[in-house]
This record gives structure tokens, sequence and C-alpha cells, in this order.
């Protein structure tokens, strides 16, 4: 595959993948201004959000393959080619469904800028850099989200992923043009199969048993799938690996209880403590803010305290967010929750996702890191969905 010629300047990377939180984020508090431009319901009108977040957990191990097998430049420029259309589309279009098109296709883009930059992070320090920028941009999402949709419109706020785009030129650069190996043929079967199991774990919420369903068929026939193919797309050799498997599902818990709460905390704290969507959004802000300084903070420490420390740290503080969230009925308390989710989330996606890589080979890196990165973006497809079966409807 493409390698860089020398290593890529670290703030470039998360100029590529930050912006990619944000817009995820930036329709936190809109659903309502969307559902009513489009004369939908706010349930409706969170297809938006829940498609944004499934494309891009769909995305991302593709990507990852299109990285490996044809190179970071070809990855990269694919990639801006997908946020620049979709953005397109997601201006101007009049239809829902054209509108949800659009979402997937900057979902697909940044998915892409996402796995090129962790791939290209190279350790845990660069990842958690990367990790804490994604957490302060998902924090100042919901309130530039609103502040875009009172000063020009909803699809102003769904464009802000346009900004991946600044830093892709500078990155080229630091690629080369050299034929990545040859491989095998792509495993279309294996690709279309866990797109399916992941659209049914993330349908679960809202249509259960029709779900449920889906999950489990998709979820035997890709067991046999990857027997017959243990180096297709997804490897064998990722899912043998007890280090992989246990980054994984903390990474996933983590993400899941993060979006959750993203997303329900300001009906909450309007319900339980009587606050403006403009305070909550500055409050919610600041909270996130802080916890995403922590991240890169304890990212930058993570190595001289051992996995297992870091993951009970992680899984300690991922369940007092909890429940305080199931608790608490003051603001600060909500708000402490909110931090503390963001800081569990984001730290897990720097340390687990660096323990994941060294789990496979090197020449499926990538491929790990891909899969990794569809795990923990699953919860942001999960939480907002949660979120309204529990919280919103």
């Amino acid at each position: 595959m493409n390698e860089p010629i020398r290593r890529v300047p670290v703030l470039w990377l998360a100029l590529l993948a930050t912006p990619v939180a944000a817009a995820n984020n930036a329709s936190v508090l809109i659903l309502g201004d969307m559902s009513r431009s489009l004369g939908i319901t706010k349930t409706t009108a969170s297809w938006l959000v829940t498609v944004f977040a499934l494309s891009l957990a769909i995305a991302t191990p593709l990507i990852a393959t299109l990285l490996r097998r044809r190179g970071t430049r070809t990855a990269l420029w694919t990639s801006a080619a997908f946020v620049t259309v979709g953005t397109a589309i997601v201006a101007v279009s009049p239809w829902l469904s054209l509108t949800l098109a659009g979402r997937a296709g900057q979902a697909a883009g940044g998915a892409g800028m996402m796995a090129i930059a962790m791939n290209l992070a190279g350790t845990a320090r660069r990842m958690g850099v990367i990790s804490a920028g994604s957490g302060i941009l998902g924090a100042v999402g919901p309130l530039l989200g609103e502040r875009l949709t009172d000063a020009v419109s909803w699809r102003a706020a769904l464009s802000i992923l346009i900004v991946t785009l600044l830093p892709v030129p500078a990155v080229s650069r630091y690629t080369t043009k050299s034929p990545p190996a040859t491989e095998g043929r792509f495993d279309a079967r294996g690709a279309v199969l866990l797109a399916l199991l992941s659209s049914g774990i993330v349908l679960l919420p809202s249509n259960p048993l029709p779900a449920l369903a889906v999950a489990a068929v998709t979820a035997a026939l890709l067991a046999l799938h990857i027997r017959r193919r243990p180096e297709g797309y997804i490897p064998a050799t990722a899912l043998r690996s007890r280090l992989f498997r246990s980054s994984v599902l903390i990474a996933v818990t983590l993400s899941v209880l993060y979006f959750t709460l993203l997303f329900g905390t300001p009906q909450l704290i309007t319900d339980r403590a009587g606050w403006s969507t403009g305070s909550v959004a500055v409050g919610q802000l600041i909270a996130m803010i802080a916890g995403s300084v922590l991240t890169l903070a304890f990212a930058a420490v993570s190595a001289r305290l051992g996995q297992t420390k870091v993951r009970a740290l992680l899984l300690t503080v991922g369940l007092l967010a909890a429940a305080a969230a199931v608790f608490a009925h003051s603001a600060v308390l909500l708000f402490v929750a909110i931090g503390l989710a963001v800081f569990s989330a984001t730290s897990a996606n720097a340390t687990q996702s660096m323990a994941a890589a060294s789990a496979v080979p090197d020449r499926q890196r990538p491929t790990g890191i891909g899969l990794f990165q569809l795990a923990y973006l699953m919860g942001g497809a999960l939480g907002p969905a949660l979120a309204t079966t529990l919280i919103l409807s």
C-alpha cells in the first residue's frame, strides 16, 4: 500500500479527522428545525443522524480496505470526492430521501478521512491528539449547529464537514504514488454481510424483532463465510485475538453510552432542571471540552499505566457517567455525566485502537483499525436511536 514518505504532522491529521465529529454532533439541538423544514416528525428527522452514523460505521472498513489495496493517496482523494458531492446534495436537496443520500455520501468521505488519519497516527500519543480533537469538535458541534441554523439554515449546519477538505492537499504531499502490493479478489460477500449485520444492530432500538432476525441470520452467514475465507474482508486472525475482541467490546460499550448521553442529556436537563436550550448547549460544550482535554492528558500517560489499569479506569468512569444520567436531577451532575462519557469514549478510542492494531499482522493493520472504528462508530448510530427511544420520544 502507499506509505507516507515521512510522518505527517499530527495537526494535519487532526484537522483531517476531527470535523467528522462536529458534523455528526451538529444535529443534536436542531432536530426540531429539520423536522419543521421537511414537514416530518422529530423521530423521522432523527434518521438524518442515524443514516450519517451508520454510513460512517459501514464505510470505515471499506475505506480501510481501499487504503490497503490502493494506497493512501487514492483513498484520500476518493474520500474528498465523497465529502464534496455529499455536502453539495445536502445543501440543495428539497427531499428527505435525497438528503439522506447526501448524508450517506458525506459519511463515506468522513469515514475515509478518519481511517486515513488513524492509520497514519502511529502512536497512542498522536492518536490521543486526534481523539481529543474529535471530542472537542464534537463538543462544539451542537452549539455550532444551533448557531448556524439560527444564522443561515440547518443545511449549513449539516455542511460543516466541508472543513475536512482543507488539509487534503497537505496530507497528500506526504504520500507516494507507488502501487500497493498485489492482493487477491475483493471479498464483496463479506463486506455486504458485515454491512447488513451492522444495519440490523442499529435498527434494534426502533424495530427490535425484524432487526434481531436480520442480525441473527446475517451473523450466522458471516461466521460461515469467515471460516471459508479467513483472509477475507474480516480477517479470522483478528477475531481469534482476545486482545482485539476485548478492545472492540470496550470501545463499543463506551461509545454507545457517550452518544446516547450526547443526544439525551439536553432533554434530561431541560426536563429535570428547567434549563433553556441555549444554556444547555453552552453547559454541554464546557463539559465535553473538559472531558476531551482530559483525554489528551490521559493518552500521553496511558502507556505507563498498563492495559489492565487503563481499561479498569475507563470502564469505572463510564459506569459513573451512566449512574449520574439515570439518577441525577441536578444540571451540574448531568453535565458531569456527559463530560465523563466523552472522556471514557474518546480515551478508549485512542488507547484501545492501538491495542487492536497490535493484535493483527502489520499487513492487516489498516483493516484492523477499520474494523475497530466500525465498532466504535456503531455507538454513533446506536446512541441517537437509543436516546430517541428512551428519552426523546
